[in-house]
């Protein structure tokens, strides 16, 4: 679920963002999205943690998981540099660049978080 939150809520303000729903007020759809966001990240970094104390090192030498890892700071770092840069009240080709990626890191984490076990 906290995926799921994140996901979905990164995808109507990235949407909005590339040029989706002009009519919604950017900053205000933000305010409304970015809570949800961080709720979920929360809570997918709650179970995460304890999925990740079951095993440590079976996990650490899954290449996979270290990708997913890479790829997640990878979207924090896109996040704040985002965020440093003006967030949603800079909009333009950066804006939209940084939307896609952060939607591209957001889909290849989910896609490792769910290959890991098939590794």
């Amino acid at each position: 679920m906290g995926v799921a939150a994140v996901l979905g809520a990164l995808l109507v303000l990235h949407l909005r963002l590339l040029g989706v729903g002009t009519s919604l007020d950017a900053p205000a759809l933000a305010r409304l999205a970015l809570p949800v966001v961080g709720a979920g990240f929360a809570l997918a970094a709650m179970t995460g943690l304890l999925m990740f104390s079951s095993q440590p090192i079976d996990l650490l030498a899954n290449r996979i998981f270290v990708l997913k890892m890479g790829l997640l700071t990878l979207a924090a770092g896109n996040a704040a540099s985002f965020h440093a840069r003006g967030g949603v009240r800079r909009r333009g080709p950066a804006a939209a660049m940084q939307s896609l990626l952060s939607l591209g890191l957001w889909v290849g984490i989910i896609i490792a978080g769910r290959w890991i076990a098939y590794a």
